[in-house]
């Protein structure tokens, strides 16, 4: 009786957004093959189009048998219950009273079951219940924890809405077992105050998790460096300091967060360091940090040229590390008999090119590389700076020109040295001079005059930038191929700061900004988990779409009263519609068909 309910106590306008089905079909080895995809029409002007929101492939029992298996090697022993199995035959039939039958306590569920789901995965229930013993308090804090971080990931906001709002609206109170009046924004404060000791255990204890779930290599280390900044003073964190600004925000004062990932973009630790610090003072202290923390090891330390100083590399060189970072634009000029000399290049993808060269010592290999695209982008910003600088001195000479009194020269001289500052990329191709002339009533002349070695060594190094390495076997493909993975880490700074909110920070308390962006890198790890277990499963890498596509699947009451007066409540999961079922299918999945009520509420509903 009640699982024939829910094919019609869906709650009315839950699923406005219908998600429909496409396929494509191939033929393969003499058999055709038909992968679908789950498509959401968008209207763009006046125009609906299909945006794919996940690639489903083979939709056959063999894909479902891979997806079960992916699922138990995650999850573990951890086994969900069947998708709405169909109820026992035996359960006595109670008459109810169908009119008045009803819905209560509607609450979103698949986003937050998925994320305990993976919370579990990762075991960190458990790890955090022997970090953070039981003692007297109402709530275990390693729960609190979760609340934190599953909150983080699900739907980013202060411990204030978190316990105001939110919490109340999902299903974590069945999940958790917590009820939501215990959830308050003291016991959520004091929750990241419990959190933050952990925090090396925690990483340590990730770093062996994920590398048994996705079989990962710690060979090849990312590192780089952002900066987020405070909404107000932060009087009292001595971290919080004005500095390079990668948010924009050089008003705000900032603290400086510096990231170690793997070549896959997984996390294997952080160091937060204060805001005015600058990137290449703090390459020793991290490779010694996560050296004592995973032991010492032949790793390969890949970092941009914003860490690269001669001390940096000496030390790294000295102390047998390998290293293989960018260089600052200025060591082209080393190399512009080489970049000239059209020998020797070799492609490493279409519209990249590579040169490999030898140190002057002998120690170091470096390679020179030059891409078509990053030449044309080069040369549009050249071009936009200098229509820029010749339009400010075209107007700046007409305003000498026909000035009726003598100018003040430092004046001038200022403006011309912001013009220039606003304009750095294409300043050095100008030679420009004031000239004092008594016969023209401003006083002075203006003159300038462009330098063609200027655009002759731009027409060579556009689009041109240069590797340094000492790892003597590796050919210049393999350099660039494992330097473009610093993409991974940059991604890993987008996701905190946009997906997972990490910026502003409005704590002010140096120790809550801490356990602030703790609970972000974790919420991190549960992102960076999903996007693995999505990739494997071919869902593409968009944890945030599985997201939201789970989120609308809701919990609901349903209240049965029978013809002898009493009330059945049956918490039970909405049944997911197509396209949903279909995510769960290739995550290999089973949605829980039915929550189990607290004891006192299911005797209070059946009196």
């Amino acid at each position: 009786m009640p699982t024939k309910l829910l094919d019609f106590v869906r709650p009315r306008g839950a699923y406005e957004e219908q998600d429909v089905f496409a396929h494509t079909t191939r033929r393969k080895d003499g058999k055709v093959h038909t992968y679908w995809r789950l498509v959401r029409s968008v209207r763009v002007g006046r125009k609906v189009v299909q945006q794919t929101v996940a690639h489903l492939g083979e939709l056959d029992a063999q894909g479902r048998a891979r997806a079960k298996a992916l699922a138990h090697a995650i999850l573990g022993t951890r086994e969900q219950s069947d998708l709405f199995s169909p109820p026992d035959d035996g359960d006595e039939g109670i008459p109810v009273r169908l009119h008045r039958l009803r819905l209560e306590r509607g609450r979103t569920f698949g986003n937050v079951w998925l994320g305990w789901t993976l919370w579990r995965a990762l075991r960190l229930d458990a790890w955090l219940e022997r970090l953070i013993p039981t003692g007297r308090e109402a709530v275990p804090w390693a729960t609190m924890a979760a609340v934190l971080v599953l909150a983080r990931l699900c739907e980013p906001s202060s411990e204030l809405h978190i316990a105001e709002d939110w919490y109340r609206q999902t299903a974590l109170e069945d999940l958790l077992a917590l009820p939501a009046a215990l959830v308050n924004d003291d016991r959520l404060y004091r929750a990241l105050d419990r959190l933050l000791p952990h925090k090396t255990a925690l990483e340590q204890h990730l770093v062996g998790r994920l590398g048994e779930l996705f079989a990962l290599d710690y060979d090849l280390l990312l590192y780089d460096v952002t900066s987020t900044y405070f909404e107000g003073q932060a009087v009292r964190n001595p971290l919080a300091h004005r500095g390079y600004s990668r948010d924009h925000r050089p008003d705000c004062v900032q603290v400086c967060l510096a990231l170690v990932v793997t070549r896959e973009g997984m996390p294997l630790g952080y160091e937060v360091f204060p805001g005015n610090r600058t990137d290449v003072t703090t390459v020793e202290e991290i490779v010694e940090t996560m050296e004592a923390r995973y032991g010492l090891a032949q790793r390969i330390w890949v970092m941009d040229r914003g860490m690269t100083s001669e001390d940096n590399l000496t030390w790294l060189r000295d102390t047998g590390r390998r290293y293989l970072v960018g260089t600052p634009k200025s060591e082209l000029r080393k190399w512009a008999r080489q970049i000239a000399d059209g020998r020797d290049w070799a492609a490493v993808r279409d519209g990249i090119e590579a040169k490999r060269c030898v140190g002057p010592d002998g120690a170091e290999t470096f390679v020179l590389i030059r891409s078509i695209e990053r030449r044309e982008k080069e040369q549009a910003i050249h071009a936009r700076f200098i229509r820029r600088i010749e339009e400010a001195l075209a107007r700046l000479g007409r305003r000498i020109a026909h000035a009726r009194r003598p100018l003040d020269r430092g004046r001038l001289e200022r403006q011309l040295g912001r013009l220039l500052a606003h304009t750095s990329r294409a300043a050095g191709r100008y030679v420009i001079d004031l000239v004092a002339d008594p016969s023209v009533p401003a006083g002075v002349r203006l003159v300038w005059t462009a330098r063609p070695e200027w655009d002759d060594w731009a027409r060579w190094s556009e689009g041109c930038y240069v590797l340094r390495s000492n790892i003597p076997d590796w050919s210049p493909e393999e350099l660039w191929r494992t330097y473009v993975q610093l993409t991974e880490a940059e991604a890993a700074f987008r996701i905190h700061k946009s997906e997972l909110s990490l910026r502003p920070i409005w704590h002010q308390r140096a120790d809550r900004v801490q356990a602030h962006i703790l609970v972000c890198f974790l919420a991190y790890v549960l992102w960076k988990t999903l996007e693995q277990w999505q990739r494997r499963a071919g869902l593409g890498q968009s944890p945030r779409t599985i997201l939201e596509e789970l989120r609308r699947i809701q919990s609901t009451d349903v209240v049965l009263p029978t013809t002898d007066g009493r009330e059945l409540r049956l918490r039970c999961v909405v049944r997911p519609d197509a396209a949903q079922a279909a995510l769960l299918d290739r995550l290999g999945l089973d949605l829980p068909q039915r929550l189990r009520i607290p004891s006192p509420l299911a005797q209070t509903a059946q009196m």
